[in-house]
């Protein structure tokens, strides 16, 4: 499908370092029938004083514009799509000036316009699950939002949610049987950690994790693949960042890891 034009129409914070970005379509049809609770798009920014041709995917501007001019493309979980009304929302990690995406929507303004491609995703709970556990960092906080308002009413869960300190932690609302932990870099938690101390619950366990790549793939992963047993088909569990690198080069050590992992 083109790209969707989303246009800004208000701005909050969620936590000093979290914008979430109110939006506007005249066409949310692209969001028809999408269920996935990390549902995301890919959002286009042009590089400055570089005019895109509108309606091109990132596939079709590589063909049409010069490799130093293409828009730097990144990817957020969209919340709340509403098709009838047009409206959805973003939330944005802020971290000052660093980045892109970050500053944009700082900086962003009623009336402001990017495209975004998508949405794609892959997770939603299983209401079969007996017990569901959510785990991430702040950027997976919204798809962790999504999935809460998702489960089923007679849900069983435990979130762990990684942010900064106590001044950084989300409004997270959560069904009675939801516990929601939030971990504090400030006191030296660590998502691996936490999920090792969980007392393991009887009954079948659906896992979304997702977070800091090296934490999520390599610390994590592990345990709830190998250690605890969690079938694949289970368990939902990525990369959203790498520490250290930008979104280009997250790219590339995902296809290298997955490279290495077809050969073990």
């Amino acid at each position: 499908m083109p790209p969707t034009r989303l246009t800004v129409t208000s701005t909050e914070d969620v936590t000093p370092a979290m914008r979430r970005v109110w939006f506007r379509s005249e066409d949310l049809s692209a969001f028809a029938g999408s269920e996935d609770t990390d549902r995301y798009v890919k959002l286009v920014f042009p590089r400055p004083g570089v005019e895109l041709p509108e309606g091109l995917s990132p596939r079709e501007l590589r063909d049409v514009v010069a490799p130093e001019d293409l828009p730097v493309v990144r990817t957020y979980t969209a919340l709340f799509p509403d098709v009838a009304s047009g409206t959805l929302a973003i939330d944005f990690v802020v971290h000052g000036d660093s980045g892109v995406a970050g500053p944009w929507a700082r900086r962003a303004r009623p009336g402001d316009v990017i495209e975004a491609n998508g949405p794609g995703g892959g997770y939603r709970p299983d209401p079969t699950a007996d017990v569901h556990l959510l785990v991430g960092d702040e950027s997976a906080v919204p798809a962790i939002t999504a999935a809460l308002a998702a489960l089923p009413a007679d849900a069983v869960g435990h979130a762990l949610v990684l942010v900064d300190s106590p001044a950084h932690e989300p409004p997270l609302t959560a069904l009675e049987g939801v516990t929601v932990r939030f971990l504090h870099r400030s006191a030296g938690d660590r998502l691996a950690d936490a999920v090792r101390a969980w007392p393991w619950p009887e009954g079948r366990v659906q896992a979304f994790v997702h977070g800091e790549a090296q934490e999520v793939m390599h610390r994590v992963r592990p345990y709830l693949l190998k250690e605890r047993g969690i079938p694949r088909a289970d368990a939902s569990i990525s990369g959203y960042w790498r520490q250290g690198r930008t979104e280009e080069g997250f790219r590339e050590w995902k296809s290298e890891l997955a490279a290495r992992e077809e050969q073990s």
